[in-house]
C-alpha cells in the first residue's frame, strides 16, 4: 500500500465539541481500493471525514467574519478558539498530550481546505502545528512535552521566532544572543515578521549563545509572553491581514535553562528540520488559496453572459479557466506527494520545495486570473476574490522565497547528475 507507514488506528480522547461532534482524526491503514497501489487523492476514512468537518466550520464559521477581519487587520478571538475547540491545534499532537493524534497529511487538509476560505486563518493554524508543536513533538524532553503540549493543544496559540532584521533567508546570521546566568538564560536582541505574534502565549525563539561557533552556536529556546516579550510592531501588510506580523523585542528575557529545546548549539538542526516540513504547509494554503479564488470565480462566467452567450464558454476564457485547473491539480499532486514521503519516512526535501514553489508561482497566477474572469466585479472587495490574490503574494517569500526554493531544486539536481 502506498501509506503503509501510517500509524495505525487508536482509541483517542475526546472532549464536547461547541460546534461539530467529529473531532478525532487517526491515520488508520488506506482502504482497498482493488489495486496494491492508490492515486495520490487517496485518503483515509479519518482524513476524509476531517475534511468534511474543517470545510464546514471555514465556511459557516470563518466564511462570515473573513471580510472584517481582514479591513480591521485583526484576528477573531472565536475564531482561535472554535480553532482549539474542533481539535485543529493539536493534529499530530498525542491523545495523551490532548491532541488529536493524526497523521501530517490530516495536517496538511486541514491547511489546505481553512484556505479554501481564508489564507490568515491558514496560516496560522499551520505555523501552529507544523512549525510549534512539530519542534516539541520531536525535539522536546518528556518534562517539556508534558507540560507544553496540552497547552498547546487546548488553548494557547504558538509562535516560531527565527528571523530577524539582518537574517531572512540567511536564517543562521541572526543577532539575538543568549546568556546563561545560573538555572537561566538572558536573551537579547529583536525578532522581525514574526507570525502569530501578537496573540500568541508560547514563543519558541532561536538565539545565539556562543557567537565564536557561528550557526553551531543557535539554540532553540521556550519562553511565555508574560516573561516579559515586547511587541515592538504590529505591520500592515498588503495581504493575510487578520494574520499577525509583529516585531518583537528581547530586553534581558529571563528564560529557564529547562526551557531549552534540543539541548545548547542544537538550534539550527531544529530550525532546517521543521521548515523543511513546514514549507509543505505553506504549499497547501498556496493550494487552497487558489482553489477558493477558482470556486468563487468560474461559476461567476457561466452565469455572466455577453454577446448571446456566458462569458466563460467563449474560447479564450474556456482555455483559461482550463489551463488553470491544471496548474491547481499539479500543485495539488505536489503537495499530496511531499506529505505522503514525509509520513512514509522517506527523503522530501527536494519534493517540499518543488510544492512550495509551484504553489506559491500557480496561486498567484490563478488568483490573479479569477479577477479577471470576474471583470468589474472581481476588482472590487463585495466578492473576495482580490483578497486571494492579495493574499497570494507571500506564499512566495515567507518560509524560504522561490529564488531559496529554487536553489535547494538545483543542488539536489547538480548532485543527481554530476555523480552520472
Amino acid at each position: 500500500m502506498l501509506r503503509t507507514g501510517a500509524r495505525s488506528t487508536r482509541a483517542l480522547r475526546t472532549r464536547p465539541m461547541a460546534l461539530f461532534s467529529t473531532r478525532n482524526f487517526s491515520a488508520s491503514r488506506t482502504r482497498s481500493m482493488g489495486s496494491s497501489l492508490n492515486s495520490l487523492d487517496t485518503f483515509t476514512e479519518e482524513e476524509e471525514m476531517l475534511r468534511e468537518s474543517v470545510k464546514r466550520f471555514a465556511t459557516e464559521v470563518v466564511g462570515p467574519k473573513v471580510r472584517e477581519m481582514d479591513e480591521k487587520e485583526n484576528m477573531d478571538s472565536e475564531i482561535i478558539k472554535g480553532l482549539f475547540e474542533q481539535g485543529l491545534m493539536g493534529i499530530e499532537t498525542s491523545a495523551e498530550h490532548g491532541g488529536a493524534e493524526s497523521s501530517f497529511t490530516s495536517a496538511i487538509i486541514t491547511i489546505e481546505e481553512l484556505a479554501k476560505i481564508d489564507p490568515s486563518v491558514s496560516v496560522m493554524c499551520d505555523v501552529h502545528n507544523t512549525l510549534v508543536n512539530t519542534v516539541l513533538r520531536k525535539h522536546g524532553t518528556k518534562e517539556q512535552q508534558d507540560k507544553w503540549l496540552p497547552q498547546l493543544s487546548q488553548s494557547k496559540l504558538g509562535s516560531f521566532c527565527l528571523s530577524e532584521p539582518a537574517s531572512g533567508s540567511d536564517a543562521f546570521a541572526l543577532q539575538t544572543r543568549a546568556k546563561k546566568d545560573g538555572d537561566f538564560w538572558i536573551i537579547n536582541g529583536s525578532k522581525m515578521w514574526i507570525t502569530n505574534s501578537y496573540e500568541a502565549e508560547i514563543f519558541l525563539i532561536f538565539a545565539n549563545v556562543d557567537p565564536n561557533k557561528g550557526y553551531k552556536g543557535i539554540t532553540c529556546f521556550l519562553a511565555t509572553k508574560d516573561m516579559g516579550i515586547k511587541i515592538a510592531k504590529k505591520e500592515e501588510k498588503l495581504g493575510i491581514r487578520a494574520s499577525s506580523t509583529c516585531s518583537l523585542s528581547f530586553d534581558d528575557l529571563r528564560i529557564p535553562a529547562e526551557n531549552v529545546i534540543a539541548g545548547e548549539g542544537n538550534g539550527y538542526k531544529v530550525a532546517i528540520e521543521i521548515l523543511n516540513e513546514g514549507r509543505i504547509g505553506i504549499a497547501a494554503q498556496m493550494l487552497g488559496l487558489a482553489q477558493g479564488a477558482f470556486d468563487k470565480a468560474v461559476p461567476y462566467t457561466y452565469q455572466r453572459s455577453q454577446f448571446g452567450q456566458p462569458v466563460g464558454t467563449f474560447q479564450g476564457m474556456a482555455f483559461q479557466i482550463a489551463q488553470a485547473a491544471v496548474e491547481i491539480e499539479s500543485a495539488r499532486l505536489l503537495t499530496y506527494n511531499a506529505a505522503r514521503r514525509k509520513e512514509e519516512g522517506k527523503s522530501f526535501t527536494k519534493e517540499a520545495a518543488m510544492a512550495k514553489y509551484w504553489a506559491s508561482v500557480m496561486a498567484q497566477r490563478v488568483s490573479g486570473q479569477a479577477i479577471e474572469w470576474a471583470g468589474g466585479v472581481g476588482f472590487t472587495r463585495e466578492t473576495g476574490i482580490e483578497k486571494f490574490w492579495r493574499d497570494s503574494k507571500i506564499g512566495a517569500i515567507y518560509e524560504g522565497t522561490s529564488n531559496i526554493q529554487l536553489q535547494t531544486i538545483a543542488k539536489f539536481i547538480q548532485k543527481e547528475y554530476s555523480q552520472m
